[in-house]
């Protein structure tokens, strides 16, 4: 018997999630954690701070091991920056 495949979800829809729920954090937690990693998990809203990105999304696997996670850095506008060469 064929198992039933589940639809991955949209990585639009958990951009948007994501970005709502950091932007809706609570002043104090910004202070708390300014500069620091975070991954969100958007059904829930739960969410996870670290000073890398490893760690953050690490205790985000450790509750929610089988889900996809938002990932960006409190104030600041993205997780990382590329520059390449002029």
């Amino acid at each position: 018997m064929a198992e039933k495949l589940m639809e991955a979800p949209s990585v639009h829809k958990i951009s948007a999630k994501g970005q709502r729920i950091l932007d809706s954090l609570p002043e104090k937690v910004v202070k708390e954690h300014f500069g620091q990693f975070i991954a969100i998990e958007v059904d829930s809203g739960d969410y996870f701070t670290g000073d890398t990105a490893i760690e953050a999304t690490q205790k985000a696997r450790a509750k929610h091991p089988d889900k996809i996670f938002f990932l960006g850095r409190i104030g600041y506008r993205t997780a990382y920056t590329f520059k390449g060469r002029r």
